[in-house]
């Protein structure tokens, strides 16, 4: 009996023997499809490639597309674990045609795989064209060799596929496995199809037309196939088996769930292992694809998926979180073929985990509350919908659950009830903005908001991505289109543009429709609306179309780098300095990063570079950075550090990266740095490159701020000092080696000859400077000996030697020094110890400072000195101070 792991490879194997490329599973978040909330057929991928957007290097492909049906239009959750056949997660094997082959090999492709290869016997099969679709059939007939009775024509749009109301479609031949009589059900377009006898388990679609909104067609010029077989059921076949859980993989899962719950897989709580092993499946790919569980979106559906699962555990009278124990199970089962599981086994875990410890305080007070609720309802009545929506607001229980708890009872939620009472709080929602200030531009933003929903953010595992545009605002206002030239802000349904937050500067890109091209130049956030500030530059955008959009890579590349370098910082900053340092604040943007932080004094060189060699050694290390979602409370437990100036909400994203031990293990005490962010962050810390300290200096009061590059700019930057260290050392005629000495010598001579120039400036001082006279000749003004000089070439700090120079060849008197310094003037003032009680240097000083053009002057009375600004007041200056001693 072949297990599923053959299965796939078989299929796999048979068509790349046909010249096939045998293509990964593309992630379960679409890149290239705004409509749709999760991958759910193995086509998605390819979209491009039928309309002719893409061309790729092969022209036939073969896939096992891991798929999620559990929302919007393709929504299995409520069946699952119920019926044989439903799932949340399953694999779609297919092989397409890019305008190579079609009807006459793809027909030939299926039926010999199925007979041959798989060993299905023939007798066992029938199929159904499209009722027009004579070409399929005739190659059934001619090829299979079936007759007219198995090959059944159905006029519906069972049997016609299309990618949307307008655009590329065509017929369907699909194929059925007959169990047999004794299974209850009818043939395919029977009143009884609906039956377990006849199991569809092939569809082939022959995209051959393209439709136009007034409903005609005609033939695409690229003609093309895609075929999709569900890997359960094809297993299922194939194992002997009616049941896609008794499959060898279905069945490993169920099996494992038992063991953890001690509960009998086959006996009363059967279901519970089912939706258990079905929804282990899914939650644990879209983890591994990068959705977390959260309050919205696609990570609402995640959160769904697992608290259902949970809440199967927990009736199987699970005392303890369940599902993370399962992980190696799926992990040994599917690894091989996604190693993504593998690569991502500890964050699945670790968020199944957190995830349940949490959910099971919700879950046990949400059932006694709801069981509270139910004892003021009439046996069997509906559960009015004020006390569901109560359950779900005051309490966190949310409406699926109460819902699923209600089934098992064969009651419902009045859900008109419970919409009404959401529509309430909406609108006590919009009078409370509405009165809290905001301006009318924001005002705009919550409308958008209530209207479409908050944006979903991609950014964290793509740059590129579709997504819808929901609206243009200008001017505060919603528009239809926007021409070339305007400046305008897009809404999108999703985006991989990051807005500023967290000092993370927002992404700038481009956005392109089928109509138009803008450019963004940043991205905001405003009441949980991304919005994308952008100016058309060629056609026009339009509201309503769908978008390719692409991130700046090498921007953001640089902006990841500087923003996890932040983080290693920070926490080198704490180990250096002490347990005081906290983030005040930072800036991550392409060319740098700043970060500014509590401490009360400037680092010494030996600080600096003690953190600078830290960074970079953790960068060296190139440990996986790692992200968790958790509560604020969950998340300081465990020592992470919150960003300055952040608000956190119900959960928080932690990053952690760099190992301690060096066990390359990371676990919670021996990981380096743990910190609250919502930021983009490099893979590994390795991505940053390099790590180089431009500066430190003082913010403000307590608070110190460093700037630094990472990456190529590192080099930039140590290859612009080599320059400047090439020119210096041309300059000196030496070697980078002998530098420090040269410059040694050089400051010495230096100061030798200031000292120099200095005594000789004295010199002519005293001997009446440039003039080359005697100097000036002292006289007497009230009794006191009073010497005046105004100088040129003497520096301020020149003055008092001088003055202590005259005091000693004067003996006794008073001494006023004007010096031109080149723009300022000095003024100094002395006078002898004999005069100390008549005559002081202070009164002198503040005399002549006014003509000067100054204010002030101080000193001792023996010494004093002041300043101005006008050389020419220097004549009242003296006249000034001979005044004073005059008086």
């Amino acid at each position: 009996m072949p297990t599923l792991n053959e299965i796939r490879s078989a299929f796999l194997d048979f068509f790349e023997r046909n010249d096939h490329r045998v293509v990964e599973s593309s992630p379960l978040v679409p890149r290239n499809d705004p409509t749709l909330m999760f991958t759910n057929s193995g086509m998605v991928q390819f979209k491009n490639c039928f309309t002719g957007v893409e061309h790729r290097d092969y022209t036939r492909a073969a896939t096992s597309q891991k798929c999620v049906r559990a929302g919007g239009k393709h929504n299995d959750l409520d069946n699952v674990g119920y019926t044989a056949r439903h799932h949340t997660f399953f694999e779609m094997l297919g092989n397409f045609s890019f305008g190579d082959y079609f009807k006459e090999q793809a027909i030939p492709y299926a039926w010999d795989l199925l007979t041959r290869d798989f060993g299905i016997d023939s007798s066992k099969l029938l199929v159904t064209v499209y009722h027009t679709d004579d070409e399929a059939a005739d190659i059934w007939k001619k090829y299979a060799g079936l007759p007219d009775e198995r090959i059944i024509r159905i006029a519906s749009e069972d049997n016609f596929w299309s990618m949307g109301s307008t655009g590329p479609c065509g017929p369907c031949t699909e194929i059925f496995y007959d169990h047999g009589p004794e299974v209850p059900g009818g043939p395919p377009g029977s009143p009884d199809e609906d039956g377990d006898r006849f199991i569809e388990i092939w569809n082939l679609v022959f995209m051959q037309n393209e439709r136009f909104e007034d409903g005609s067609m005609r033939p695409l010029d690229m003609q093309s196939i895609d075929t999709g077989m569900g890997l359960e059921r094809i297993g299922a076949l194939l194992q002997g088996k009616h049941d896609n859980y008794d499959t060898d993989l279905m069945r490993s899962l169920i099996e494992a769930s038992a063991h953890a719950t001690s509960a009998d897989p086959d006996g009363p709580g059967r279901v519970h292992h089912r939706v258990i092993a079905d929804h282990l499946r899914s939650t644990s790919f879209l983890i591994a694809d990068g959705v977390m569980p959260s309050n919205e979106g696609r990570g609402y559906v995640l959160r769904r998926i697992m608290r259902r699962a949970m809440r199967h555990a927990h009736m199987l009278g699970a005392k303890e979180p369940v599902m993370h124990r399962l992980v190696p199970a799926l992990v040994a089962q599917m690894g091989q073929a996604f190693p993504e599981l593998g690569r991502a086994q500890a964050l699945i875990t670790e968020t199944l985990r957190l995830e349940e410890t949490r959910f099971r305080q919700t879950l046990e007070r949400g059932l006694r509350l709801l069981e509270d609720e139910l004892g003021h309802v009439p046996d069997g009545a509906a559960l009015p919908g004020q006390a569901a929506f109560r359950l779900y607001d005051t309490f966190g229980f949310p409406l699926d659950l109460t819902q699923d708890a209600l089934r098992e009872q064969g009651r419902e939620v009045d859900l008109a009830g419970f919409e009404a009472a959401m529509a309430e709080q909406k609108a006590k929602a919009r009078a409370a903005w509405a009165g809290s200030g905001e301006t009318a531009d924001q005002q705009v933003w919550f409308d958008i908001a209530e209207t479409h929903g908050v944006t979903e953010f991609l950014g964290y595992e793509t740059e590129r991505a579709e997504g819808r545009i929901l609206t243009l605002v200008a001017d505060g206002t919603e528009i239809a289109e926007a021409a070339p030239g305007t400046r305008v802000q897009i809404v999108l349904n999703q985006t991989p543009f990051y807005a500023e937050a967290g000092g993370q500067v927002g992404d700038t890109g481009v956005i392109e429709t089928e109509s138009g091209r803008a450019r963004v130049s940043d991205c905001k956030k405003v009441a949980g609306v991304f919005v994308h500030m952008a100016e058309v530059e060629t056609g026009e955008i339009k509201a309503g179309e769908a978008a390719r959009l692409e991130v700046d890579h090498e921007r953001r590349s640089t902006i990841r780098a500087n923003h996890s370098a932040t983080h290693l910082l920070h926490e080198a900053l704490r180990r250096a300095l002490g347990p005081h340092v906290a983030q005040r604040g930072s800036l991550n943007a392409p060319d740098r990063l700043r970060f500014d932080f509590s401490h009360a004094k400037a680092l010494d060189p030996d600080d600096l570079s003690r953190v600078e060699a830290e960074v970079n050694a953790f960068i060296r290390q190139n440990s996986p950075v790692e992200t968790r979602i958790m509560t604020p409370d969950d998340a300081r437990a465990i020592g992470a550090q919150a960003l300055f100036g952040e608000k956190y909400g119900d959960e928080v994203r932690v990053v952690s990266m760099g190992w301690l031990d060096g066990s390359g293990k990371g676990t919670d005490g021996t990981t380096y740095s743990i910190e609250l962010c919502g930021g983009t962050h490099v893979r590994r810390t390795g991505d940053i490159g390099a790590f180089k300290i431009l500066s430190e200096n003082a913010s403000s009061a307590g608070v110190r701020r460093i700037e630094a590059v990472t990456g190529a700019d590192v080099i930039s930057d140590v290859q612009r000092h080599y320059e400047i260290l090439d020119e210096v050392c041309l300059a000196l005629n030496t070697l980078p080696e002998d530098l420090p000495a040269r410059v040694s010598r050089l400051r010495q001579e230096r100061r030798a000859l200031a000292n120099e120039v200095a005594q000789l400036r004295r010199e002519l001082a005293m001997t009446g400077g440039a003039a080359g006279d005697a100097g000036p000749e002292p006289r007497e003004v009230g009794g006191v000996t009073f010497l005046a000089q105004v100088l040129s070439g003497v520096q301020g700090r020149d003055l008092p030697p001088l003055i202590d120079e005259h005091k000693a060849r004067l003996g006794s008197g008073a001494i006023l020094l004007i010096a031109d310094t080149g723009g300022k003037v000095a003024v100094a003032a002395g006078v002898t110890a004999d005069l100390a009680g008549r005559v002081s240097a202070v009164d002198l000083v503040r005399a002549a400072v006014p003509a000067l053009g100054g204010k002030g002057g101080g000193g001792r009375p023996d010494m004093a000195q002041g300043g101005g600004s006008d050389i020419g007041g220097a004549e009242a200056a003296i006249t000034a101070a001979e005044e004073v001693l005059a008086s």
